[in-house]
């Protein structure tokens, strides 16, 4: 290997230098094209029935904007009055399980869903899930 660089190319690297012309960055492109919209919804307060129209609503909604992804906080059901009904666990929230049930018993809402999975510590751990959504076809 030659470690000897030639006039030539130190004139154009000195040249390129002090070009003040910028060179599209294509890896800035690449992360404009990857920005994924998101969509935080809180459940909180909210009966089972209405949770369960807000949810569709929700999923119709953020799939015709083109929305990626939707975090669900549904809460743990830590303060849910469920020991007043004998027909309720009293383990678990109401919102917490129902949500993701309805969402799966219905084919329609189905189909624009890629996959629901638990949240992460920072959207909310075990009182929150991920619905994302596939691209509008």
């Amino acid at each position: 290997m030659n470690s000897k660089i030639s006039d030539k190319d130190k004139k154009d690297w000195e040249n390129f230098l002090s070009d003040s012309e910028n060179l599209p960055d294509k890896d800035d492109q690449f992360i404009k094209n990857k920005i994924k919209k998101t969509i935080t919804f809180d459940f909180h307060g909210y009966s089972l029935e209405e949770a369960n129209k807000k949810i569709k609503d929700l999923i119709y909604k953020a799939y015709n904007q083109e929305v990626n992804k939707l975090i669900i906080v549904t809460g743990k059901g830590l303060h849910s009055k469920n020991d007043k009904d004998p027909y309720v666990s009293k383990d678990l929230g109401i919102l917490k399980h129902s949500i993701p049930e309805f969402i799966k018993s219905d084919n329609e809402l189905m189909s624009m869903i890629n996959e629901t999975q638990d949240a992460n510590i920072k959207d909310g751990g075990s009182g929150a899930f991920y619905i994302f959504l596939k691209k509008k076809l």
